[in-house]
């Protein structure tokens, strides 16, 4: 998959730069480039990341995706993830919502469990395809650790930034506690130029968790940039992830970070024509972690929080029930009106929330 040709991003539509991180700097506590991942990270919650040294696991990865999609419908159903709110399985195009509305999504996509892949191969979580387990250990297992530990270096830097005490990010996150965390792979088809002003592939949304590692050759993410009233692309960059904050660090650092709103709809102009398939690692907190400001370990976070009163950031909401709600009700089977999409949103339908 690595090596088809795609047609080039076009330069007719609008974009949004983002702030490109060196990942082998973060790793050596460059001052200059920590203050870069903490500008991206409190201003819009997204920036690329390069140097990260996993493109070998990404390209394994497509293919597990691609032998995935290829099998028999039958097949796939039998490890559909349900509409129970587990995410874990693989989802079938048009099984959630996009909007209020109910429009369907386009997206079919084969999601892996962290703690799945770190005991293979002992299951923890489900059983997957015949295509994902002969893949555990040479592909899925590979990336998933990697991710994991490019993450964790983010979490960590960020943690020090937000004046936590040394390893409080790490301990809500940590790979020994069942968590949401997982690595998704996700097809789109082609959409006839006729309809692609129409189509959402993934609706507006933040994130659920922490931290997301995205790998993409197409594009099609698009942003919504505070104060904007348009969607901007997110131009794909050869050899740069794409990172951003999920809801769970809004609302640790008390709306200090930022998780965005963003999208996913059909590739621009001529990559329109392509499937388009896309990688991303979600690191969550453990399922346990109750998701709030972190007031009494941070006087930064402190004084956020203080300097917001119309804000609420104690949700009362273990990480698990939070990715269970959002996951159970964008499911198309659990809609009973607007009202099931608006229960499956985050922090950014509720202003009295981050």
């Amino acid at each position: 998959m690595g090596g088809s040709p795609y047609p080039s991003f076009p330069e007719d539509v609008p974009t949004h730069p983002l702030l490109v991180v060196d990942y082998h700097l973060i790793l050596a506590r460059d001052p200059g480039e920590i203050d870069k991942l903490w500008e991206a990270a409190t201003k819009l919650g997204f920036w690329y990341l390069k140097n990260h040294e996993v493109d070998d696991e990404v390209d394994k990865m497509f293919d597990m995706g691609a032998a995935t999609m290829k099998l028999p419908v039958e097949e796939k159903m039998r490890f559909e993830q349900g509409d129970d709110g587990m995410s874990f399985g693989y989802k079938a195009a048009g099984a959630n919502a996009v909007d209020a509305t109910g429009r369907l999504d386009t997206v079919e996509f084969i999601n892996v469990s962290k703690d799945d892949a770190l005991a293979w191969p002992k299951q923890a979580r489900r059983a997957y395809p015949t295509t994902v387990n002969d893949r555990m250990s040479t592909a899925i297992a590979p990336f998933v650790r990697k991710s994991v530990e490019i993450n964790h270096t983010l979490l960590d830097v960020l943690n020090d930034r937000l004046g936590l005490p040394p390893g409080l990010l790490l301990a809500k996150h940590s790979i020994n506690e069942f968590s949401g965390s997982e690595a998704r792979v996700i097809k789109n088809p082609p959409v006839p130029p006729e309809s692609r002003d129409l189509r959402l592939a993934i609706g507006s949304h933040t994130d659920f968790g922490s931290l997301s590692f995205l790998h993409n050759r197409l594009g099609g993410l698009q942003v919504l940039v505070p104060g904007a009233e348009n969607w901007q692309y997110v131009k794909p960059l050869p050899g740069h992830a794409i990172c951003n904050l999920g809801d769970a660090m809004a609302l640790f650092s008390g709306g200090i970070l930022r998780s965005n709103l963003h999208r996913v709809v059909p590739p621009p102009g001529k990559q329109g024509d392509f499937e388009r398939w896309s990688l991303v690692f979600f690191t969550r907190p453990g399922n346990s972690v109750i998701l709030r400001a972190l007031v009494e370990d941070s006087s930064l976070i402190a004084q956020a929080v203080a300097n917001s009163p119309e804000k609420n950031f104690e949700t009362s909401s273990t990480s698990l029930e939070w990715f269970t709600r959002r996951i159970r009700n964008q499911r198309i089977n659990n809609r009973k009106g607007p009202e099931t999409w608006m229960a499956s949103r985050g922090t950014e339908v509720n202003p009295a929330i981050v």
